[in-house]
């Protein structure tokens, strides 16, 4: 049996494409000046945040500056200027987005019922969340929805020193167990499955339906990857079955 099981946490455990969507859409629909429709403003925030998320991942800027990056390419599209300072930049994105950002957020309805199914196990294994996320607003997430009891850590870059998939080792470290004892389970196949396989960890493939990165069709995955659909499916995946009870 599994020692440990790592959850990422956004398009596995939160809706965060949704939410950066929906976040986007109310921040335009304020926005008179914005020189492109909403549709492609949304969809250039997101790119955004995909290239300065990699640029914070690989060390090359804060947290903060990431913010900032994502925000100076974004606001002349919304026909908005932008400011000089950094502080400035800070305000907006404190005021105008992360609230409507928080707002936003949905737990997937199929993600309590899987951690209550492996909290009842009488041996069951360890939990723990894994993401490349900021740590104040990943706990934040989990917070919000009552899960933070379920995991014995939420581990990210800050706490680790990397992100993934160099984040696999140092996870394990973390908790003490051994990556061949600890699966991984994500919605990205790549860097959720394929680089936790190449970890020595047990990658699982939540299939959500959608690629997170694109909206478009789930990419394709081979037959030897461990695939489930919804989260409750994965006590059965796994080989997790309650005691028997016995009279």
């Amino acid at each position: 049996m599994a020692d440990v099981i790592f959850f990422d946490l956004d398009g596995t455990l939160v809706d965060h494409r949704r939410a950066v969507f929906d976040a986007i859409g109310h921040i335009v629909d304020d926005a008179p000046n914005a020189t492109v429709p909403p549709d492609e403003l949304a969809q250039l925030w997101w790119t955004l945040e995909a290239r300065h998320m990699r640029e914070y991942l690989a060390g090359g800027c804060s947290f903060a500056e990431h913010h900032r990056r994502r925000l100076r390419g974004f606001l002349p599209a919304l026909g908005e200027p932008v400011p000089d300072s950094p502080d400035l930049l800070d305000a907006w994105i404190a005021e105008r987005y992360l609230p409507v950002l928080a707002a936003s957020w949905r737990c997937y309805p199929d993600v309590q019922p899987c951690l209550e199914a492996l909290r009842r196990l009488p041996r069951g294994p360890r939990l723990a969340v894994l993401t490349n996320g900021d740590p104040g607003q990943q706990r934040a997430k989990l917070a919000r929805f009552g899960l933070l009891g379920h995991f014995e850590a939420v581990l990210t870059p800050t706490e680790l020193g990397a992100a993934k998939p160099a984040a696999y080792a140092a996870a394990c470290r973390w908790l003490r167990t051994g990556p061949g004892r600890a699966v991984n389970v994500g919605d990205m196949l790549s860097s959720d499955v394929h680089a936790a396989d190449d970890a020595g960890l047990a990658g699982v493939w939540l299939d959500r339906g959608i690629d997170f990165v694109t909206g478009g069709p789930s990419p394709d995955a081979d037959r030897s990857v461990l695939r489930i659909e919804r989260l409750t499916d994965l006590p059965d995946r796994l080989g997790l079955r309650s005691d028997p009870v016995t009279g």
